[in-house]
């Protein structure tokens, strides 16, 4: 769940997480090391430094910050310009720090996370003097840095100028930002200003390139929605065309996934101010999936708030992650990671090549219809010395993400197991070394979500439960010993579907294979390194939100 101003839910504490290279199919220490990533870790207890093996004609060096931002002790308190100045100066000192740190390591762009400068859950009237004044970047070419005294109240995106000019680099950060309106303005509201949550783009030498402003609020009642949606693109001289969107945004099509489709972006900024919510939401795991979805690379900064269940960061391609995840210390985190100019994504079901191995051979007879895998009353036949009794299990309602799931047990160590709900269908094609003492389901639901935001969602999922309790599975749990090789599909209505792949302690993993078979969706993996907690299949209908 985005930002503070939703729920408060905390999650268990965890072992302390730090950032990890992920590579799909490479387990070993020499593949950690060749993955190609910095990790820079002030103030905090652990991290690695790899050596990038990446042609700089083919990368760019790019850092993210999860920033533990100095808040405002009471928001809802009115307080004056000056004040506001010198808490977001705190913020922005170790900004500066940061970026100092990143440009020792040839950083060519930084993001920083929303609401990092000036904190959450004001007001429209407390958060006033939090504000920047902000000229169109279309209308008026401005270098804010250089040009200090060309409008009055800009010193935060002053600051943020001169640190890209310092640092040589591209750098993305988010703040408050207000527009004078006139009354003629049918969309002015009555105090004669927009207010907005807004994203700044500058480049290396200064200047503002662009600005966003937030489409999908999220609680936000010091902030205004645009009258007319943002697409905004910056393009760089070293890895081509950015898009940028917020936080919430990434469940919605606009600006997301328009920015995607029609501008033709390859890299996506995004700061963000999110809550953690499990097994399906959490930072890491939404981020990674949208990477690989799309086939795009995304650069993630999230503020550090245990407390509140604010953590996780990352750069993510689709084919491997360098994240941090930590609800114990206290301490932000640099990430610095070599990425590709040109991200490349999972192999697609008919780009396959290689063996077919038995159970993917098994899956494919299964969608075909084979003879051999019909379907009578009380089994299902997929070859003559494997048989599963599907009506054993029982059909059970639980909430899981405040949804009412329709689920199934997984139980054994081999089966063939579907579920219902509306019209989507989900199936589990799974086999498993070893039984652990822990509860596994299979979930479906299809349906309009309601709960912290209003969306139309088709799910399969296959979780692990909390307890042994039927009642458990949906919890918020972080740690599994659960080792499955599977094929997970289910019959979606829509293309836009997310991988969500979480294994033991926060670990991001990715699919061996995506994509359509037979008018169904689905997702193969094998070779889990830990426990699996989390593996689904999230889709949306935008049309029907």
């Amino acid at each position: 769940v985005p930002e503070g101003g939703g729920s408060s839910r905390r999650l268990r504490p965890m072992p302390s997480r730090f950032m990890v290279c992920i590579m799909s199919g490479a387990r070993s220490k020499l593949a950690l090391f060749l993955c190609g990533c910095y990790v820079v870790a002030l103030g905090a207890h652990t991290g690695e430094e790899c050596v990038a093996k990446h042609h700089e004609a083919e990368s760019y060096v790019a850092a993210v910050y999860e920033h533990p931002s100095i808040l405002s002790p009471n928001p809802l308190a009115l307080t004056s310009r000056q004040q506001a100045l010198e808490l977001m100066n705190q913020n922005l000192d170790i900004y500066e720090q940061q970026v100092m740190t990143a440009a020792q390591k040839g950083v060519q762009i930084i993001v920083f996370p929303e609401d990092g400068i000036h904190g959450f859950n004001f007001t429209r009237t407390s958060i006033y003097p939090f504000l920047d004044f902000m000229p169109s970047p279309q209308v008026v070419r401005w270098n804010p840095c250089l040009e200090p005294h060309r409008f009055n109240d800009t010193e935060v995106l002053q600051r943020l100028s001169c640190m890209a000019i310092k640092g040589d680099m591209f750098l993305v950060a988010n703040l408050g930002t207000k527009q004078p309106c006139h009354i003629s303005d049918p969309g002015c509201p009555n105090d004669g200003r927009y207010q907005f949550n807004t994203d700044v783009v500058f480049s290396n030498n200064g200047t503002l390139v662009d600005r966003y402003r937030k489409h999908n609020l999220y609680f936000e009642a010091a902030f205004d929605v645009p009258l007319k949606v943002d697409h905004t693109t910056f393009d760089t001289p070293f890895a081509g065309r950015f898009g940028v969107f917020t936080c919430f945004d990434i469940l919605f099509f606009n600006p997301a996934v328009r920015l995607l489709r029609d501008y033709k972006v390859k890299h996506v900024v995004y700061p963000t101010a999110w809550m953690n919510q499990l097994p399906l939401l959490a930072a890491i795991e939404i981020q990674k999936a949208f990477a690989v979805a799309f086939g795009v690379n995304v650069l993630a900064a999230n503020v550090h708030h245990p407390v509140l269940g604010m953590t996780g960061s990352g750069i993510h391609t689709p084919l491997k992650s360098f994240w941090y995840h930590d609800m114990e210390n206290p301490n932000g985190r640099l990430i610095i990671a070599q990425v590709a100019k040109n991200p490349v994504g999972l192999i697609d079901a008919e780009n396959a090549t290689g063996e077919m191995d038995p159970s993917h051979s098994k899956f494919l007879k299964i969608l075909s219809g084979d003879p051999y895998c019909e379907k009578d009353a009380q089994e299902v036949h997929c070859d003559e010395a494997t048989k599963w009794n599907r009506n054993a299990l029982p059909i059970f309602h639980s909430e899981m993400m405040y949804d009412n799931f329709t689920l199934v047990p997984v139980w054994g160590k081999e089966g063939y197991l579907h579920v219902c709900s509306n019209g989507l269908c989900c199936y589990l094609l799974y086999e498993r070394p070893t039984l652990s003492e822990e509860l596994y389901a299979l979930g479906v639901f299809d349906g309009l979500h309601t709960v912290h935001g209003t969306y139309y969602i088709q799910v399969c999922a296959l979780v692990r439960c909390g307890g042994l309790g039927f009642d458990t599975c949906g919890q918020e749990i972080t740690e599994a010993t659960g080792i499955f090789e599977f094929h997970l599909w289910g019959n979606f209505s829509t293309s836009y579907i997310f991988p969500l792949f979480l294994t033991s302690g926060m670990t991001l993993d990715v699919p061996d294979q995506l994509g359509w078979e037979n008018d169904h969706y689905f997702l193969r993996k094998s070779g889990l390194s830990s426990g699996l907690v989390t593996a689904a299949l999230y889709g949306r209908l935008y049309e029907r939100d």
